[in-house]
């Protein structure tokens, strides 16, 4: 395993949920994310490329293995989410998400952590 290209690569998928979390859940936030979608739009271009690059270095980092990437990927965005929906929209955390959470950050542990 590449620790350095794992964590650029969780580094890129991390900005891009950020970035996708504030694109599409901007317009409930701010008036002007409502009133301008087709700009909000198109920065979902820049946004691609986080989670291309998020994709490259995690793959690099399991050395080839498609599979771990699309886990992590997967588990941060849920991570992200729940911190972001908790914070700008006093969306408390039930046991429910409670539960999903902790099973997001068990599939990335596994997922970074579990020597072959």
């Amino acid at each position: 395993m590449k620790y350095n290209e794992l964590l650029i690569g969780i580094g890129m998928f991390v900005m891009a949920h950020i970035l996708a979390f504030f694109q599409l859940n901007g317009q409930f936030i701010w008036k002007w994310f409502g009133k301008n979608e087709v700009l909000v739009a198109a920065f979902g271009f820049i946004i691609s490329f986080f989670y291309i690059w998020g994709t490259k270095y995690t793959v690099n980092g399991f050395e080839g293995l498609l599979w771990p990437a699309r886990f992590i990927g997967f588990g941060i965005g849920m991570v992200i989410y729940a911190i972001a929906v908790s914070y700008y929209f006093n969306e408390g955390i039930s046991l429910k998400t409670a539960i999903s959470l902790l099973l997001s950050i068990v599939l990335i542990a596994i997922q970074t952590l579990w020597k072959n």
